[in-house]
């Protein structure tokens, strides 16, 4: 398993144990791997939510994911999901809640030729440092 997945995966663990659902306050659970767009629904309410953990303090610009599946939920005339940061260095944590990421801060790239995913469309979340967010767990 790649060490970003293990990163990931554990972020998502931290964000269930940690954060109560931002909605009503009950119980968050984990979606299926590689459920599209989300990472986790609460357990009582419809709430639902992507995850992205980052190894380092907040910062303004993020990994997203794969811009296909994205776009087409844009396109479609749906909203950007929520977005749940877990950021994590060294002496210290903050979990932050983004309820509304505009599509304009979202930047579509794609991966070199070379790369493992060869020409794989993603997307990072920009503008993070200028986007309205609640801090929902801070260690």
């Amino acid at each position: 398993m790649g060490e970003n997945k293990q990163s990931g995966d554990l972020g998502e663990q931290e964000v269930i144990s940690l954060v109560p659902c931002p909605n009503c306050g009950k119980k968050l659970m984990l979606l299926p791997p590689s459920y599209p767009l989300f990472d986790t629904q609460c357990t009582g309410c419809s709430f639902r939510a992507q995850v992205k953990t980052n190894n380092c303090k907040p910062k303004a610009v993020i990994f997203g994911a794969g811009w296909d599946i994205m776009n087409k939920v844009l396109k479609s005339g749906f909203i950007t999901p929520p977005l749940i940061t877990n950021f994590k260095w060294k002496g210290g944590q903050e979990i932050r809640f983004y309820p509304f990421v505009p599509k304009g801060n979202l930047k579509m790239h794609q991966l070199s030729p070379k790369a493992r995913r060869a020409n794989y469309k993603m997307f990072n979340y920009t503008g993070l440092d200028k986007l309205p967010y609640f801090v929902v767990y801070k260690k």
